[in-house]
C-alpha cells in the first residue's frame, strides 16, 4: 500500500485551508496513494485566539466537508482528516473523518482530550465515547487515533487487537521543551507496542512541530518531513508486518487483559 502524508500551517479562514487540503489530496491521488492523512484541526486555527477552532466549526454537511468530498469522487484514495463538529452552542467534537469516493466511510470523535501542559482542551470540546474502528484500506487493517491518544498505549494496543496493520494519527503537536522528543518517541514506542506501522500527520504551524512521520513494525521512520509544509510518501505492506510479528509477538505473548475501552 502507498501512504501520502500532508503537513501544512492551518490558517484562520477555512476555504484557504480547505483548498490546501484539496490540492493535497489531488497531488497524492496523482501518484497514485492508496492512503492519504492530514493533520489535525484543518478547518481553522489563530496564534491569536486559541478557541478559533471552535468557534469555526462545521456540520458534516457543511462546505468544507463537501469540498473534501467532491475532491474524493475522483478516486478510491482514502483520505483521513480530523475537524471540529458542533455538539451544542459554543462546543465542538474534535471529529476524525475517513473519506473515500466521495463518502464519509467511518468517523471518531477524539477520546482523549488535551488537557495537559497549561492547555484544556476539554473547556470548549466534548470528548468521544468509544473507540475508533479499524477500516480496510487497499487490502490492510487501518485503525483510527488523534494526537494525544498517541500517550495511551492501551489504545494503541486494543486497535492491534482489533486487527489493526497500521495506526492513522493526524496531530497538531504544540512546541515546547522536550516535546519534539516526545513525539519521536512515542511514534516509535507505539508503533513497537503494537508491531503495527503509524503513519503520523503534524500541523506545522509557528506552534506546532510538524515533523510528520511514517514509522515501520520495528519502529524505524522510513519517511519523514521537516517543519515546513510537505507531502511525503512510503511504500507499507502487510507482509512486513506478518514478518515482524514472527520475529517479535509481543501481541501473542502478553499476559494481561488491555483495560476495557470505554
Amino acid at each position: 500500500m502507498k501512504v501520502a502524508v500532508g503537513q501544512f500551517a492551518v490558517g484562520p479562514f477555512w476555504q484557504e485551508n480547505a483548498a490546501t487540503c484539496v490540492s493535497l489530496m489531488a497531488k497524492a491521488a496523482e501518484k497514485e496513494a492508496d492512503l492519504l492523512v492530514l493533520p489535525e484541526a484543518v478547518l481553522a486555527r489563530d496564534d491569536n485566539d486559541p478557541d478559533m477552532s471552535v468557534k469555526s466549526a462545521q456540520p458534516l454537511d457543511g462546505q468544507y466537508v463537501e469540498q473534501l468530498r467532491e475532491e474524493s469522487r475522483k478516486n478510491g484514495m482514502t483520505t483521513i482528516v480530523t475537524l471540529h463538529v458542533p455538539t451544542y452552542p459554543g462546543r465542538a467534537a474534535n471529529t476524525l473523518l475517513a473519506i473515500r469516493s466521495g463518502e464519509i466511510v467511518a468517523s471518531y470523535q477524539k477520546v482523549h482530550l488535551y488537557d495537559a501542559f497549561s492547555v484544556q482542551e476539554s473547556r470548549l470540546v466534548d470528548a468521544g465515547a468509544r473507540l475508533a474502528p479499524v477500516i480496510d484500506v487497499a487490502g490492510m487493517n487501518v485503525g483510527l487515533m488523534t494526537c494525544y491518544d498517541l500517550r495511551f498505549p492501551d489504545m494503541a494496543l486494543s486497535l492491534a487487537l482489533s486487527g489493526a496493520e497500521v495506526l492513522v494519527l493526524p496531530a497538531a503537536w504544540l512546541k515546547g521543551p522536550h516535546k519534539e522528543a516526545h513525539w519521536a518517541t512515542l511514534l516509535a514506542a507505539r508503533a513497537l507496542d503494537s508491531t503495527c506501522y503509524v503513519v503520523a500527520a503534524g500541523e506545522c504551524g509557528s506552534k506546532n512541530i510538524g515533523q510528520s512521520r511514517v514509522i515501520d513494525p520495528l519502529g524505524v521512520t522510513i519517511a519523514a518531513a521537516a517543519e515546513v509544509p510537505d507531502l511525503i510518501f512510503a511504500e507499507i505492506g502487510a507482509d512486513r508486518v506478518a514478518a515482524v510479528r514472527q520475529m517479535l509477538p509481543v501481541l501473542a505473548n502478553r499476559r494481561f487483559a488491555v483495560p476495557q475501552m470505554l
